[in-house]
C-alpha cells in the first residue's frame, strides 16, 4: 500500500502503511528489493510455503496477564502509542520493573497444546508461527542462556508438565501435520548486554541498544553471542523448524544505530543442521528475508515474490480482555484478497493468560475451517491470476482451473440470480464449487454472465460464492 492508502481489517480504525514503523506497525520490504535465493532447496521450500496459504500466529507471554500490547510499553520512545491502555502505574521506571516482574505470576495451568493443535487443524491452518521470545526478552523455551524464561525458578509454571512451552506446542502441532515457524525477536530489552545499565542514554529507553555498539564492541559481541546461542538452541534442540521468523527489523547493520548480529553466519550455521530452513529477516531486505511480511495491511497490488500478511483475528496481537473477533465474512474477504494477490495469511490469535484460546476466537476459527472444507480448493496450492482482486471478486488459479470467488460484503448484500464474472479469457465450463452444479454461461465483452441455481440464491447471503472455471 502507498502511504495514502489504507486497508480495513475490521477494527474501528483503518490501518495505514508507513515508511517503516508507526505505532508499532511495520511496513514491509518492497518487491524490487527481494533477493532470489541461489540455493535450489530454499527455492523449493519457498514454493512449498506459497502452497500453504494459511498460518496461525500466536503472541503469548507474561504480558498476556494484563491484556495490554506486548513489550512495547517498555520503550519510552514508543510510549506515546503503546501506553494508551496502561493505567496501573505512571512512573516509567516503576512500569518497567513491574512489567519485567510479570514472570513471577505467569502460570498458564490450563494450557492444552494438543487442543490448540486440534483447533488449528480444524480451522484449516497449515503452519504455526509462535513467539518464542518477544522484545521483552522472556523466553518461552527451556533456554540455558537466562533465568528469564518459562522454566526459570521465578516462574511458577516451571514445575508443570508442559513447562517447556515451545517443545510441547511445537510437538503437538507437528503431530497434526502443521509446519513450525519460530518467531524470534532479535532485540532483547531484558538482557544487560542490549539495554545495558549505566550507559550514556540513561534510563530513557528506545527500541535499540542503550549504547553505541561501535563504541562498546566487547559488550556488543556478548550480545551477539547471546543471540546466536538462543537461536541455535531453538534450531537444534526443538525438532524440525521450517521458518526462522525474525522480528525487530531495526536490529541490522545500518539504520539509526548499526546493529550487526552477523545473521548470515547464524543462518548458514543453522542450515547445516536444517538445510530446508526459510529465514524471514523482516523489513531488512537482503538474502535472509526469504519472504516479505506486511503487518496489519494488504498490498494494493499483487506481489510477484513470496509474501505473508500477518493480521489479527481480534483487535490486538496479544490477548485483550473482552476483545472483538472478526466474523467469518470478514476473515474470508481478508484471506481471499491476500491469496489473490499472491500472499499467505498469518491470522493471529493471542492465547489467554490461563493457557486457553479465547472462545470468541475459537468460534471464528471453526467457522473458517468449515468454509475451507468446501472452498479450500480455491485457496491452497493456488497462484495469482488476472484480474487478481477487484473488490467483488478474487481470482486464483491451479492446474487447468481458474477460481472466481464472489465476495459479499455484508449480510444485506443482495444475491443476484445472474452474475457477471469479470474474466475475459476463454473457458470451457463453469461450476459452482460446493454444489457440483455446472452452470450455463454467456460470454460478453465485460466477462462471463452466469445464472446461479436456486440453491445458490436461497437463504441468507453467504460469505462468498466460488466458481470453478475450466480453461
Amino acid at each position: 500500500m502507498s502511504s495514502s492508502e489504507t486497508v480495513q481489517t475490521g477494527d474501528d480504525t483503518p490501518l495505514k502503511e508507513t515508511e517503516e514503523v508507526q505505532e508499532g506497525v511495520h511496513n514491509y520490504s518492497s518487491e524490487k528489493e527481494w533477493v532470489r535465493p541461489a540455493d535450489p532447496l530454499i527455492l523449493e521450500r519457498l514454493e512449498w510455503f506459497q502452497d500453504q496459504k494459511l498460518g496461525i500466529m500466536m503472541h503469548w507471554g507474561p504480558y498476556s496477564q494484563l491484556g495490554v500490547v506486548e513489550s512495547w510499553a517498555l520503550s519510552d520512545e514508543d510510549g506515546d502509542w503503546s501506553r494508551g491502555g496502561i493505567d496501573w502505574v505512571s512512573d516509567s521506571e516503576e512500569l518497567k520493573r513491574q512489567y519485567f516482574g510479570l514472570n513471577k505470576t505467569f502460570n498458564p495451568v490450563r494450557l492444552q497444546p494438543e487442543k490448540w493443535a486440534e483447533i488449528a487443524e480444524e480451522g484449516g491452518f497449515k503452519y504455526l508461527i509462535f513467539t518464542t521470545k518477544h522484545h521483552d526478552g522472556f523466553c518461552m523455551w527451556d533456554t540455558r542462556t537466562t533465568d528469564y524464561r518459562i522454566t526459570g525458578p521465578d516462574t511458577p509454571f516451571h514445575t508443570h508438565k508442559y513447562a517447556d512451552i515451545c517443545k510441547n506446542v511445537f510437538d503437538a502441532f507437528r503431530d497434526k501435520g502443521l509446519a513450525i515457524a519460530a518467531y524470534f525477536s532479535k532485540a532483547d530489552w531484558h538482557t544487560p548486554t542490549y539495554w545495558a545499565p549505566g550507559m550514556a542514554r540513561g534510563n530513557h529507553s528506545w527500541r535499540g541498544p542503550s549504547y553505541d555498539p561501535k563504541a562498546h564492541p566487547e559488550l556488543w559481541e556478548q550480545f551477539v553471542q547471546f543471540t546466536h546461542d538462543q537461536m541455535m538452541e531453538l534450531l537444534t534442540e526443538y525438532g524440525r523448524i521450517d521458518v526462522l521468523w525474525l522480528d525487530a527489523g531495526w536490529v541490522r547493520d545500518g539504520g539509526r544505530v548499526p546493529q550487526d548480529i552477523r545473521l548470515g553466519e547464524l543462518v548458514d550455521r543453522a542450515r547445516r543442521e536444517q538445510p530446508w530452513l526459510l529465514s524471514t529477516d523482516r523489513t531488512v531486505g537482503g538474502p535472509y528475508e526469504n519472504y516479505v511480511t506486511p503487518e496489519q495491511s494488504i498490498p494494493d497490488k499483487p506481489l510477484r515474490v513470496p509474501w505473508e500478511s500477518c493480521i489479527t483475528l481480534g483487535t490486538s496481537f496479544s490477548f485483550r480482555y473482552e476483545d472483538r473477533y472478526k466474523p467469518l465474512r470478514q476473515v474470508v474477504r481478508i484471506l481471499m484478497e491476500v491469496v489473490s494477490k499472491g500472499g499467505n495469511l498469518a491470522l493471529n490469535v493471542g492465547p489467554q493468560p490461563d493457557g486457553r484460546l479465547p472462545e470468541g476466537a475459537v468460534a471464528s476459527i471453526k467457522e473458517l475451517g468449515a468454509w475451507l472444507k468446501t472452498y479450500g480448493e480455491a485457496v491452497y496450492g493456488t497462484r495469482i491470476c488476472a484480474p487478481y482482486f477487484t473488490g467483488d471478486y478474487a481470482f486464483t488459479t491451479k492446474e487447468n482451473h481458474i477460481y472466481a470467488t464472489r465476495l459479499y460484503e455484508t449480510d444485506q448484500t443482495p444475491v443476484e440470480e445472474t452474475l457477471l464474472i469479470p474474466y475475459l479469457e476463454p473457458v470451457m465450463s463453469i461450476e459452482l464449487l460446493g454444489s457440483g452444479d455446472k452452470l450455463p454461461f454467456e460470454r460478453t465483452a465485460e466477462g462471463l454472465k452466469v445464472r446461479l441455481p436456486e440453491t445458490g440464491i436461497r437463504g441468507k447471503t453467504p460469505a462468498a460464492h466460488v466458481f470453478r472455471l475450466r480453461v
